[in-house]
């Protein structure tokens, strides 16, 4: 009887870290989302205003957009 409580108990554990990870997974991919969203809807305002200058809001747009995607990444590694 000891052994099986003692087994479910290690077997809880095991699932309780497994929601712990698909969390931080789920939080991260959502910020990056947001995140890339933003820097988007930001970037077509900018243009907007200014057109002249859309190679570098293009550029700049690209690099935060990465940044943002990389964050959804390690927080995806961080969970397995």
């Amino acid at each position: 009887m000891t052994m099986e409580l003692i087994s479910m108990a290690a077997d809880g554990a095991t699932a309780a870290s497994g929601l712990t990870g698909n969390l931080t997974m789920a939080i991260g991919g959502a910020g990056a989302a947001l995140g890339v969203g933003m820097v988007g809807s930001k970037a077509v305002e900018a243009v907007g205003r200014n057109p002249g200058a859309f190679g570098n809001i293009l550029t700049l747009g690209i690099i935060a957009m990465a940044l943002a995607e990389g964050l959804g990444i390690i927080a995806y590694l961080g969970g397995l």
